[in-house]
C-alpha cells in the first residue's frame, strides 16, 4: 500500500499520521508524543525520531518521505527556520537536521499552509466546490494566519511568507504583536485580542463563546461592541486578500471561526470592501478540525 506520512509539530505535542494515498479518509495510524520544547531544539528532534520509530515499528514499514507542519517557516534563502513561536526552532536548519536524522526526504510548510492544503484536497473544498483552483485558508484562533493553495499546490512565495494576512496592518492597537508591529490583523481579531478588547470595555474576563452568547442575548453592550468589531474588521482585512487573490473558496479554521455570524453578517461586511459590483464570495467552515494540520503535512509528500 502507498502510505503518506505527516507530522504536525506543535508547541506542546508532536503528532504523526499515516494515510492511505489512494483513499485519504483511510487513516492507518495516528500517534503523538509531547514536544517538551523547554528541553531545547535537539530534544525536539529526538522526540520526532522517537515518534517516527514507534510508528514505523507498529506499521511494519519505514517512511519514504515525511511532510511536516511547522509553527514557523523554512526561509527559502537561508534554509533556516523563522517566525516560530516555538522560539528554539528559529535560525535552525530544521529540514537538513531532520533529513540527516531520519534518513528520508522531508518537506516542511507552515501550519496554516498545511491547513489550507488539507481542506482543499480532503476537507471542505471538495464538498462545496470540487473544481476550485484557488483556495485561501484562514486560521483565526490564538493567532491569525493564512495559506494559499493554487491547483492543489501550496504557494509559499519567494520569502516563504505567502498567505500571511495576519500581519498586514489593519487598525491601530496599543498591543505590540510578536512580529514587532502594532495594528496588524492578529492584534485585532485573534481570540486573545478580542477578549482583551471586551475586558477593556467591560472590566470582566470572558471567553469568546460567552461573549458571542451575550451579544446574541442583547444583554451586554460590551459584548455587542466586541462582536461588531470582529465582523467589521474581519470584512475589512479579508477584503484585501480577496481583491488580490480572488479565491474560489475561503475556508475558516481556528477557535474564532466558530463564531457563526462570520458566515452571514461577516460576509455581508466583507462585500462592502470588495472591488466588484456583484460580489461572489464563498466563505465556509473547515471540516477537518484539529486534523487539518497533520493531514496537510502528509499531503505535502503526495
Amino acid at each position: 500500500m502507498n502510505f503518506l506520512w505527516g507530522i504536525d509539530l506543535g508547541g506542546t505535542k508532536i503528532e504523526c499520521v499515516v494515510l492511505n494515498a489512494d483513499n485519504l479518509q483511510d487513516v492507518k495510524l495516528r500517534r503523538r508524543l509531547p514536544t517538551e520544547a523547554e528541553q531545547g531544539y535537539e530534544h525536539i528532534l529526538s522526540q520526532i525520531v522517537k515518534l517516527v520509530g514507534q510508528v514505523a515499528d507498529e506499521l511494519g514499514e519505514r517512511p519514504r518521505a515525511i511532510g511536516f507542519a511547522t509553527p514557523g517557516v523554512l526561509d527559502p534563502k537561508t534554509q533556516t527556520m523563522k517566525n516560530c513561536n516555538t522560539v528554539v526552532m528559529n535560525d535552525r536548519p530544521m529540514q537538513h537536521d531532520l533529513e540527516e536524522r531520519l534518513g528520508v526526504p522531508c518537506r516542511l510548510a507552515n501550519d496554516a499552509n498545511c491547513f489550507a492544503l488539507a481542506e482543499t484536497l480532503a476537507g471542505a473544498v471538495p464538498k462545496v466546490k470540487p473544481d476550485a483552483k484557488v483556495v485561501f485558508g484562514v486560521i483565526m484562533g490564538t493567532g491569525v494566519g493564512g495559506g494559499v493553495v493554487v491547483n492543489g499546490e501550496v504557494i509559499g512565495g519567494r520569502q516563504g511568507i505567502g498567505g500571511e494576512w495576519g500581519h498586514i496592518f489593519l487598525h491601530p492597537t496599543e498591543e505590540r504583536c510578536y512580529c514587532g508591529k502594532k495594528g496588524c490583523v492578529e492584534q485585532n481579531i485573534s481570540g486573545p485580542a478580542l477578549q482583551r478588547f471586551y475586558e477593556g470595555r467591560s472590566g470582566e474576563r470572558r471567553t469568546m463563546p460567552e461573549i458571542l452568547q451575550r451579544h446574541k442575548d442583547g444583554t451586554d453592550p460590551a459584548a455587542t461592541e466586541t462582536i461588531e468589531r470582529l465582523l467589521t474588521l474581519f470584512g475589512r482585512g479579508l477584503s484585501t486578500v480577496i481583491n488580490i487573490l480572488d479565491p474560489d473558496v475561503i475556508v475558516l479554521g481556528g477557535g474564532v471561526s466558530n463564531v457563526d455570524l462570520l458566515y452571514t453578517e461577516g460576509v455581508e461586511r466583507l462585500k462592502k470592501y470588495i472591488f466588484n459590483p456583484r460580489p461572489d464570495i464563498l466563505v465556509v467552515p473547515n471540516v477537518l478540525g484539529d486534523s487539518a494540520g497533520v493531514f496537510g503535512a502528509a499531503l505535502l509528500v503526495k
